[in-house]
């Protein structure tokens, strides 16, 4: 699929100016929803509880990624995996954004007082996985922290021998003690996020439901295009996720409309809503699962957790 700039104009064109959606790649069928019973008209999918797992390992290794800021990666990280640790699996966090925001929300760090961080494990051929590696106060739910210091690794990693395969090489050596590892990407689509999608499996896209985070798509693709032809041929896109949807707007729902259409069944039937619950979480230093165990949030990451696992291989990997 060629994701030029046109293509993005098409997917971010106002609703009714668009064609109906292609009933084999859109799972939610021709009707296009865009007034206040856009939820009733997608059917709602109900995923099984995940098997438990006679033995663990080897994981599948998604980067959630979107170059616009505050789109609800680092949330999606945090409660995606604690949400599939609840389901038995053992799940590795990597914080990969020198913001250290996934560090700081999942165990109250601060990112400054860090020994060791990523950056330390890409740059010091005498740090091991293990010597990064911190426990979280989620069972089965490890991190690897970050903070400040991977701004460097950026410039740094420039001059290296296979510079976009230095986060997959460090690691490998923990794979098979994984079922599932997610990379919470900054920002950008530099080096740092090339080499998450290197090393990745698939590529879960968090997508707020506000006109101006569509625009950006088209550069996203065309990045996740070429280091599928260059770098990993087998990367694939995992799935779009609807987040900081507010059903009560027009906006919110015309914006969900786009997505779906545009990307058919790509999209996850399962949607975030924006709620004060998931910042309280943030600064509790505590996943939604746990901060508020039968809230609304909690349960929706959980019936992600569900949707997740069920659409991914289920040849090893998490599944």
């Amino acid at each position: 699929m060629n994701w030029a700039e046109d293509d993005v104009a098409a997917h971010t064109a106002p609703v009714g100016e668009r064609e109906l959606a292609d009933p084999v790649t859109n799972p939610w069928g021709t009707t296009r929803n865009t007034g206040a019973d856009l939820h009733s008209k997608r059917p709602e999918r109900k995923y099984p509880e995940p098997e438990p797992l006679d033995e663990h390992g080897p994981a599948r290794i998604v980067a959630l990624c979107n170059q616009k800021g505050g789109v609800g990666k680092t949330t999606t990280t945090i409660n995606l995996g604690a949400a599939i640790a609840e389901y038995g699996r053992r799940v590795l966090l990597v914080d990969f954004d020198p913001q250290g925001a996934l560090s700081v929300g999942l165990g109250r760090l601060d990112p400054r007082e860090l020994d060791l961080t990523v950056y330390n494990l890409l740059m010091q051929r005498d740090v091991t996985v293990e010597d990064v590696l911190l426990k979280t106060d989620v069972d089965g739910l490890d991190l690897i922290p970050s903070n400040i210091d991977l701004s460097a690794a950026e410039v740094q990693l420039v001059g290296e021998v296979a510079r976009e395969q230095m986060l997959g090489r460090a690691l490998r050596p923990v794979i098979n003690d994984y079922d599932v590892v997610l990379i919470d990407c900054q920002p950008s689509l530099g080096l740092l996020t090339v080499n998450a999608l290197t090393a990745a499996d698939g590529v879960i896209v968090p997508l707020e439901c506000e006109f101006f985070a569509l625009r950006g798509v088209a550069l996203l693709m065309d990045t996740i295009q070429k280091v599928q032809e260059r770098l990993n041929e087998d990367l694939v896109i995992d799935g779009f996720l609807g987040t900081m949807y507010d059903p009560r707007t027009l906006h919110a729902r015309e914006v969900l409309s786009t997505i779906i259409d545009g990307f058919g069944d790509k999209v996850y039937g399962t949607v975030i809503n924006r709620t004060v619950r998931f910042p309280d979480a943030t600064v509790a230093g505590e996943p939604i699962t746990r901060f508020d165990s039968t809230s609304a949030g909690a349960n929706a990451y959980r019936d992600l957790a569900k949707e997740v696992l069920a659409r991914w291989p289920l040849s090893g990997h998490g599944a």
